[in-house]
C-alpha cells in the first residue's frame, strides 16, 4: 500500500509540474514569411535627388528596458502598441488599401482615398518600378495600431513596400488620422535594427504633404528602407509627428531642398533612428525640438536653416533644447555613437539650451555655422536626464567655426571640444546644472578636455576649470579670468 501512495504522490507531482510550465506558454500565433533580405539598388539617384546613401549596417540590438519621450518614436511609452508585419518576429497583420499596385505601373493625375480605420489610400507592393505623377492622396480613419503604424506603415496615406523603386513627382499627400503617416518608405527587416532592407526606394519630388493627426509624420522611413526626397513642402501638425520621420529598423533618408514644418508636441522637424542627410532645406519645429536623433544614428545638414522653438517638454525629458542626443533604451535604435554634423546654414535656437546630449555617446561637428542662440547662454549641455543606462559622452568638433554661450557638463559627464582651422570659443563650463523643471541636476563640473590649434582662441568669460588642455596658452584670452587645468592655473 505505502508503494502504491508513494507511486500517487509521484504522478501528482510530475502532472503539477507539467501544469506549471504550460501556463506560462505564450498562445502560438502566425509565422512571418521567411527568406533572404535584399539590398537597396545601386546606382545614382535622379538629378535632384542628391547624394545617395547606404542602408547602416552593424549588429542587430536587442531591446532593453526603458521609454521614449511621449510621442516619440514607437517602442515603449509611445501610447501605442500592436503587432508585427510581415518580416517581424511574431504574428503578422493583414495590411488593406482602398487601392493597391502590385505589379509595375504609371499613373498620371489619379486620386486615391480613404476614410477606413486601418486602410491605406494606396499601397505600392511589388519588386517592379512604379511610377506616379500628379497623384492626389486623401487618408482619413484614425488607427490604434500604434508600432504597426510607426514601423510598418499600417494605416499610411501612401505605403511603398516590396522591394519596389517608387517615383512620385507633383503629388498633393493629405492625411486627417492618427497614426497615418503620409507616405511610408517600409523596407521590409522586420524592424531588425542594423539589417539590409529589401530595396524599396521611393523618390519623391516637387510635391506637398499635410498631415494633421497624432503619430502622423510626412515622410517615414523604417525597416530598412530608402527615400530620396526633392523640393517638398511638408507640415504636420500632431504629435509625434516629425515632418521628416524614422523608426525602427533604420534605413536611408536624402532630402533636397525643400520646407519641413512640424507644429506638434514631440514632433521635431526632423526624428532620425536611421541615416538622414539634408541639404538646401529650410526646417522649422514650432513647439518641439529640431531635430532628435536616437542611439546609434546619424543626421548631416548642409546649407540648411534651421529654427527651434522648443516650449513644451516631452514625456521622460526634463530639458528644452534644440538639438536633442540621447538613447531611449526602448530597443528602437542600436546603442553606439550617434553624429549630427552640420556644415553652412543657419541653426536658431528660440528656447533652452542649443544643444543636449544624454544617454549615449555622441559627436557633433560644425563648420562654418551661423549660431544663434535666443533661447539662452547655454550652448551644449552634456548630463543626466529622463533616460538612464549609458553613459553622458559628447565630442564637439568646431572647424572654421565661431562658438559662443557655456557649456554644462555635468559631474558624471564628459565632453571634449576640439578648436580647429581658425575656430573661436567665447564663453565658460561650468558643472551647475538645474532642469527646466527645477530639479538640481548637478553641482560640479564633470571631465571636461580641451584642444586648440594654432589657428583657433578661446576667451574666457568666468573663471573655468576643466580637466586637460592640449594647445598654446598665448591662444587663450583670459579677459581677467582664470583657467584651471587639473587644480591648476595656466593664465
Amino acid at each position: 500500500m505505502k508503494k502504491y501512495f508513494a507511486l500517487l504522490i509521484a504522478l501528482i507531482m510530475i502532472i503539477s509540474t507539467t501544469a506549471a510550465f504550460a501556463e506560462g506558454n505564450p498562445p502560438s500565433g502566425g509565422t512571418p514569411p521567411t527568406g533572404e533580405m535584399g539590398t537597396p539598388p545601386d546606382g545614382t539617384p535622379p538629378d535632384g535627388f542628391g547624394g545617395g546613401g547606404t542602408p547602416p549596417s552593424g549588429e542587430m540590438g536587442t531591446p532593453t528596458d526603458g521609454t521614449h519621450p511621449d510621442g516619440f518614436g514607437g517602442g515603449q511609452g509611445s501610447g501605442f502598441g500592436g503587432g508585427t508585419p510581415p518580416g517581424g518576429l511574431s504574428s503578422s497583420f493583414e495590411y488593406t488599401a482602398a487601392t493597391e499596385i502590385t505589379e509595375a505601373a504609371s499613373e498620371d493625375g489619379t486620386s486615391y482615398a480613404s476614410e477606413t480605420v486601418d486602410e491605406s489610400a494606396l499601397i505600392v507592393n511589388t519588386t517592379d518600378a512604379v511610377s506616379l505623377a500628379n497623384i492626389s492622396v486623401t487618408k482619413t480613419g484614425d488607427s490604434n495600431g500604434g508600432d504597426n503604424c510607426n514601423f510598418y506603415g499600417l494605416n499610411a496615406a501612401l505605403l511603398v513596400m516590396g522591394g519596389s523603386t517608387t517615383t512620385i513627382s507633383g503629388a498633393t499627400i493629405t492625411s486627417d488620422a492618427s497614426g497615418a503617416n503620409g507616405v511610408f518608405s517600409y523596407g521590409g527587416n522586420g524592424g531588425r535594427n542594423g539589417a539590409a532592407g529589401d530595396g524599396t526606394t521611393v523618390y519623391i519630388s516637387d510635391s506637398t504633404i499635410i498631415t494633421t493627426g497624432d503619430g502622423s509624420g510626412g515622410i517615414m522611413t523604417t525597416g530598412g528602407g530608402v527615400t530620396y526626397a526633392s523640393n517638398l513642402t511638408v507640415e504636420t501638425s500632431g504629435r509625434s509627428s516629425a515632418a521628416i520621420r524614422t523608426d525602427r529598423g533604420g534605413g536611408t533618408v536624402v532630402v533636397d531642398g525643400g520646407t519641413y514644418t512640424s507644429n506638434g508636441l514631440g514632433s521635431p522637424a526632423i526624428y532620425s533612428t536611421a541615416d538622414i542627410t539634408v541639404s538646401n532645406a529650410t526646417l522649422v519645429s514650432n513647439l518641439s525640438e529640431g531635430v532628435c536623433i536616437e542611439g546609434k544614428n546619424s543626421i548631416a545638414l548642409i546649407d540648411c536653416d534651421l529654427t527651434a522653438n522648443n516650449t513644451s517638454m516631452n514625456g521622460n525629458a526634463t530639458f528644452l533644447d534644440t538639438i536633442m542626443i540621447y538613447q531611449s533604451m526602448s530597443g528602437d535604435a542600436d546603442s553606439g555613437t550617434s553624429s549630427f554634423t552640420m556644415t553652412g546654414g543657419s541653426l536658431t535656437s528660440k528656447s533652452g539650451h542649443m544643444f543636449h546630449v544624454t544617454n549615449t555617446n555622441a559627436v557633433i561637428s560644425l563648420s562654418g555655422v551661423n549660431l544663434i542662440n535666443e533661447g539662452s547662454d547655454v550652448l551644449i549641455s552634456v548630463c543626466d536626464d529622463g533616460w538612464s543606462g549609458a553613459g553622458n559622452i559628447a565630442t564637439l568638433n568646431a572647424d572654421g567655426q565661431t562658438l559662443a554661450g557655456t557649456l554644462l557638463v555635468g559631474s558624471n559627464s564628459t565632453l571634449t571640444l576640439n578648436l580647429t582651422n581658425c575656430s573661436s570659443f567665447e564663453g565658460t563650463v561650468s558643472g551647475e546644472i538645474t532642469n527646466a523643471k527645477g530639479s538640481v541636476m548637478s553641482t560640479e563640473v564633470g571631465t571636461v578636455n580641451v584642444t586648440l590649434d594654432a589657428t583657433s582662441t578661446w576667451a574666457l568669460t568666468a573663471d573655468t576649470y576643466i580637466s586637460s588642455f592640449e594647445g598654446d596658452t598665448a591662444n587663450l584670452v583670459g579677459n581677467g579670468y582664470t583657467l584651471y587645468v587639473n587644480g591648476e592655473a595656466v593664465i
